[in-house]
């Protein structure tokens, strides 16, 4: 007697299936953030400073943070605060935060894990297959911050 499996009923694209791929890969990523005491708005931090040369007026990380991750003012500069007091960031004026070397070194041990992590969630996916998904992720980000902005 042959057992045949049942076809895997792929569902199309919508906020649920965009949800639970984000809620499964970021499970990974916080075990990884866990285990140095660094939660999810700061490893997004780290990465916003980084990815600007290193040092970013205070005011703008604080708006990266509320429109990247979809947060509420105070709690992005709580953020930023954490940061500061954990020696991740330094001020060197008022105005203006700087990756400290302990803040650099931890984001790139972050930026290592996550990369791996995501070697092994796209291994094997057609790069025009990624292409597409990326450019109508974008397309949807797009139109949903648009919304945002005019709520």
């Amino acid at each position: 007697m042959t057992i045949t499996t049942p076809p895997i009923n792929t569902p199309p694209v919508g906020g649920q299936v965009i949800g639970l791929a984000h809620y499964a890969s970021r499970a990974l990523l916080e075990s990884v953030l866990a285990r140095s005491g660094t939660t999810f708005n700061q490893s997004v931090a780290l990465r916003a400073v980084s990815d600007n040369g290193g040092t970013v007026e205070r005011d703008w990380l604080v708006g990266r943070l509320t429109g990247a991750l979809k947060i509420e003012e105070p709690a992005a500069r709580a953020t930023v605060d954490e940061m500061t007091a954990r020696k991740l960031l330094e001020e060197p004026t008022a105005e203006r935060v700087s990756l400290t070397d302990s803040g650099r070194e931890l984001f790139e041990g972050i930026r290592t894990a996550g990369n791996e992590i995501a070697a092994r969630l796209y291994a094997d996916i057609p790069a025009e297959d990624l292409a597409t998904a990326g450019r109508v992720l974008t397309l949807v980000t797009e139109r949903a911050n648009a919304e945002l902005a005019g709520a």
